[in-house]
């Protein structure tokens, strides 16, 4: 199957396109350093003064790329999503069952989520709610990304549905919910404990284990018993 590729979503126009290696340089230390910025502090308490003393730069030379800090966390933000999107679909196993398919995708957006980026995901959830009185809305521009961000999960559910894996009884976009909502709740308890660290490949085991009974075709463990009969029936035939 061919996966068809989809453009990355740029949150706002940077204020000037760097015209040198030197400045596409400075544009992703700009970005890098950004990124721990707010995820530490997230988007209120964050300051283009902190990000400018931690690169050794002016606040001016962040304002030559950026017109301020709600476009640099818009930036940021999209550059992330873009990553975290890219790693769901670079590796998703299109030829496997739904049910594995589902388990990749539990187990990479766990790892993405809970392990590699847990304060850019709680600037994210928070974010997202969130609404400026003037200039871009943060929170109109996560609804766009956020819907990019769950393409993949739909495509995998869509494709459980037409091979008769997933059942049809369920609209894809409370499927989706059923999905995505417990690995939400799972990232704002881990924001808000002091243990911050998570087993993935336990915790993803035992998610996929109590969601995929919810979403499998009824007469899906039928049809596996019958796969599983004809295939020892046509082994004892040849033997």
């Amino acid at each position: 199957m061919t996966r068809t590729a989809t453009a990355p979503v740029s949150a706002v126009p940077q204020r000037r396109a760097p015209a040198s290696a030197k400045a596409e340089q400075r544009v992703r230390d700009i970005l890098r350093v950004g990124r721990e910025v707010f995820a530490e502090h997230g988007y209120e308490r964050a300051t283009t003064t902190e990000i400018a003393q931690r690169l050794s730069i002016s606040e001016a030379t962040i304002f030559t790329y950026f017109r301020g800090k709600r476009e640099l966390c818009m930036r940021v933000i999209g550059d992330w999503y873009d990553e975290t999107i890219g790693a769901i679909e670079a590796g998703m196993p299109l030829d496997a069952s739904a049910r594995e398919q589902l388990e990749y995708f539990v187990r990479t957006h766990l790892s993405v989520f809970l392990v590699q980026g847990t304060g850019i995901c709680a600037l994210v959830l928070s974010e997202g709610r969130a609404r400026s009185g003037s200039g871009p809305d943060l929170g109109d521009t996560l609804i766009e990304l956020q819907r990019r961000y769950t393409a993949p999960l739909m495509d995998l559910l869509a494709r459980g549905q037409a091979s008769g894996e997933i059942r049809r009884d369920v609209p894809l976009r409370l499927l989706r919910s059923l999905v995505l909502g417990p690995m939400e709740h799972m990232l704002w308890e881990l924001v808000g404990s002091a243990q911050r660290s998570i087993d993935i490949e336990v915790s993803a085991g035992a998610l996929v284990a109590l969601l995929w009974p919810a979403i499998q075709a009824p007469d899906q463990e039928l049809l596996a018993l019958r796969q599983l009969r004809g295939e020892l029936q046509a082994a004892l035939s040849r033997a």
